[in-house]
C-alpha cells in the first residue's frame, strides 16, 4: 500500500510539473508570436486591432525536459486567420517536434451586407454598411472603400452581414457581344476613332474583342457603354 501510495504521489508531482512546464512554453510561445506578427505587418497597413491566440498541446504528449525551444512557421503558414505553429527542441536530450494551433484575428471597418443581394444586382450605397470584422477570417481581400464595389454586380446571391469582399462583386456589363461599338485606337502623339463590331461582351475596365471594318481584330479596355480603347 505505501508503494502504491508512493508511485501515486511521484505520478501527481510529475503531472503538475508536466502542466507547468507547458504552461510555461504556451506563455513563452504567445510572447514570440505577439512580437512576430507586429514585425509582419506591412508598412501603411489599415489600422487594424490585432488578435493572437494560441491554443494547447495535445494532451496525449509527453514531451521530454527542454532548456531551449525554438518557435517556427511551417513552410507555407502565414500569421493570418487559423494556422499552426511549430516548436522544436534545440537544447535536451531528446529533441522533439510539436504543433500548435494558433490564430490571428484582424479586425477593422469595412463594408458588410445590409439585406439580402441577388447575383447580378447592379450594387448602390444602400447595400451595405459600415462595421467592424474580422479581415482575417477569410483569404480574400477586404473591399474597405465604397469606390471598390460601389457599381458593382454581385457575382453571387449575398446574406446579411457578409463581409464584402474581393470575388463577390465584378464590373458591370455594358454590351454584349455583336453590338456596334466605337475604337479609340492611341498611339504616341495621336488618336484615331472608328467604329467596330464587338466579338465578346464589354466588361467595364476589362478587355473585350472587336472586328474592324476591314476584318482587323484588335483588343483593347473597355471604357464606358459603348467604347474600346487600344493602345498602339
Amino acid at each position: 500500500m505505501r508503494l502504491m501510495a508512493a508511485v501515486a504521489a511521484w505520478m501527481a508531482v510529475s503531472l503538475a510539473q508536466a502542466q507547468d512546464a507547458g504552461a510555461s512554453l504556451i506563455k513563452d510561445t504567445q510572447a514570440w508570436l505577439d512580437q512576430a506578427v507586429a514585425a509582419a505587418r506591412p508598412p501603411g497597413a489599415a489600422p487594424l486591432r490585432l488578435v493572437v491566440s494560441v491554443g494547447t498541446l495535445d494532451s496525449r504528449l509527453t514531451l521530454a525536459p527542454c532548456a531551449q525551444v525554438e518557435p517556427y512557421l511551417p513552410a507555407g503558414t502565414r500569421l493570418w486567420g487559423k494556422g499552426r505553429l511549430g516548436l522544436r527542441c534545440t537544447d535536451g536530450k531528446a529533441r522533439w517536434n510539436v504543433f500548435l494551433p494558433i490564430q490571428v484575428q484582424a479586425f477593422g471597418p469595412a463594408w458588410v451586407v445590409r439585406g439580402d443581394v441577388p447575383a447580378g444586382k447592379v450594387l448602390d450605397a444602400g447595400d451595405a454598411v459600415q462595421a467592424e470584422v474580422d479581415w482575417a477570417q477569410d483569404s480574400a481581400t477586404v473591399l474597405a472603400d465604397m469606390e471598390m464595389w460601389l457599381g458593382q454586380t454581385a457575382t453571387r446571391a449575398l446574406g446579411t452581414g457578409q463581409t464584402l469582399r474581393a470575388g463577390m462583386v465584378r464590373a458591370p456589363q455594358v454590351f454584349q457581344a455583336g453590338a456596334m461599338v466605337r475604337v479609340v485606337a492611341r498611339g504616341a502623339g495621336f488618336a484615331v476613332t472608328s467604329d467596330g463590331q464587338a466579338l465578346s461582351a464589354g466588361i467595364l475596365g476589362a478587355q473585350a474583342r472587336v472586328r474592324m471594318e476591314g476584318g482587323r481584330i484588335l483588343t483593347g479596355i473597355v471604357t464606358d457603354t459603348r467604347t474600346v480603347r487600344v493602345d498602339l
